[in-house]
């Protein structure tokens, strides 16, 4: 009779840590999703900017998300799996997986940190060279298109300021016709606008578009930061959990 009641209870006990194992199997994937949100969020909706910068640290570590995101998707089907057959090989690809995402995650959020204490003298240096020199070039339609929209979404005209565009190769040269700045500065984009630079035609935002940008750029390198690290100290945990109950599984099983 003895016998008979400790089976059952390890029974009960192997269908409890099942049921368990699911559960922060689904708390991983949401942590996943979390981050692959994330990450196509950012490449979808701000990659416009991504060729206004001197280096591609922000696009990496939007990636890196994606990246995680993904594996986490394979990873709990993955663990399903594992716990459903009760296939400890599974289960050991399943830990080896998560440790991965873990530090991928740790990866993207740190490179966002480290990229977010330098934004300010990247744009700072580079952001004038790119729009007087690299705007309405051959070769350079992407970035031309980007100049204008972030012109456009921010309400600015010109790196720090409007005058900016007097040292254009673009308004310098016979292409622009008499324009002071593009026509992207104007309030009303009409054609021709940009030949007149009054406050009441044009953009005129103190610290111009370089403080834009940065407080944008910024803003999303700590949602990306934070995701990064944040998720992946949680999935850490949520790990170490999960191994625990495995553990007692194998014993069980």
């Amino acid at each position: 009779m003895s016998a008979a009641y400790k089976e059952d209870e390890e029974d009960w006990l192997t269908v409890c840590l099942k049921y368990l194992l699911f559960v922060f199997n689904f708390l991983f994937w949401v942590g996943g999703a979390a981050v692959l949100g994330v990450g196509v969020w950012t490449m979808v909706e701000k990659s416009n900017y991504l060729s206004l910068l001197a280096s591609s640290t922000f696009a990496v570590s939007a990636y890196i998300l994606i990246l995680a995101g993904s594996l986490v998707v394979v990873t709990g089907f993955l663990g399903c799996c594992a716990v459903i057959r009760e296939q400890r090989s599974c289960l050991s690809m399943y830990f080896f997986l998560l440790l991965l995402i873990f530090l991928i995650e740790l990866v993207a959020g740190v490179l966002a940190y480290v990229y977010y204490q330098r934004l300010s003298d990247e744009l700072k240096e580079h952001l004038n060279q790119t729009m007087t020199e690299n705007y309405a070039q051959q070769g350079k339609e992407t970035i031309t298109a980007a100049v204008d929209r972030l012109q456009q979404d921010f309400k600015c005209c010109g790196s720090n300021n409007s005058q900016d565009w007097m040292l254009s190769v673009y308004i310098r040269s016979e292409e622009s016709g008499n324009r002071v700045v593009p026509d992207s500065c104007c309030k009303t984009i009409t054609p021709d606008c940009g030949r007149r630079d009054h406050p009441s035609n044009i953009y005129k935002v103190e610290g111009g578009c370089i403080t834009k940008l940065e407080q944008f750029l910024a803003d999303h390198l700590l949602v990306i930061g934070a995701v990064g690290i944040g998720v992946a100290c949680l999935q850490n945990r949520i790990a170490t959990m999960t191994r625990t109950q495995s553990n007692y599984l194998d014993f069980l099983w």
